[in-house]
C-alpha cells in the first residue's frame, strides 16, 4: 500500500466549489481508499492506495459534488523530497508558500520578475515553486498570477500546512 498526498485546487474558496471534507473523506473510504485523512477545508488529503488515486478521486468529486477540481497527487517520497528541498525552511511558515505544479513548469521569468516585490524570494526546484513573501502571501501579485508565471496549473500551501500534512503521513 502506498501513501499519497492529494492537494485539491480551488475548493471551498469564496463560496465556490463547495466540498465538505468530512463528506469527501467518508465517500473516499466507502469507495475503497484506505486511511483517508483530511486537513482543514482547503483540500488537503492523505490516503493509502495501491496506485495513484487521482482519477478515482476526480470521478468521485465530479459525480457527487458536480465539479472537477485540479488535483495534484504526490507520492510520499515526492512529498518528502519537496520538503527537504525547501530553501526557506528557517522562515515563519505563514510567509513561505510552496506551489506544487501539475506538470513541468514552463517558467515565464520576465513575468515573475515583473510581479515579485523586492522583499520576495523564490526558487523553482523540479515541479515545485518555493516562495518566501515576508510582507504576506495575500498581497503578493506573484501568487495571484502564479499559473501564468509557471505555465501550468499549480496549487500552493503555506509551510505550516505542508508540515502538518507531513506529520499526518507519519501517523498514517
Amino acid at each position: 500500500m502506498n501513501t499519497y498526498i492529494v492537494l485539491l485546487r480551488g475548493v471551498n474558496v469564496g463560496g465556490n466549489n463547495l466540498l465538505p471534507m468530512k463528506e469527501l473523506k467518508k465517500l473516499m473510504a466507502d469507495n475503497g481508499l484506505n486511511n483517508v485523512k483530511t486537513y482543514i477545508q482547503s483540500g488537503n488529503i492523505v490516503v493509502s492506495n495501491p496506485k495513484n488515486p487521482e482519477l478515482k478521486i476526480s470521478a468521485l468529486i465530479e459525480s457527487n459534488f458536480g465539479f472537477k477540481p485540479h488535483i495534484i497527487v504526490l507520492s510520499n517520497s515526492e512529498y518528502k523530497q519537496s520538503i527537504a528541498s525547501n530553501p526557506y525552511q528557517e522562515f515563519d511558515g505563514k510567509f513561505v508558500h510552496i506551489h506544487f505544479c501539475k506538470g513541468a513548469p514552463k517558467v515565464n521569468m520576465a513575468k515573475i520578475e515583473q510581479l515579485a516585490t523586492a522583499t520576495e524570494s523564490y526558487k523553482l526546484i523540479g515541479n515545485v515553486f518555493y516562495l518566501h513573501a515576508p510582507d504576506g502571501i495575500g498581497r503578493s501579485k506573484l501568487v495571484a498570477n502564479i499559473d501564468a508565471c509557471l505555465g501550468t496549473p499549480a496549487t500552493g500551501r503555506n509551510l505550516n500546512t505542508v508540515n502538518k500534512l507531513k506529520d499526518m503521513v507519519i501517523d498514517a
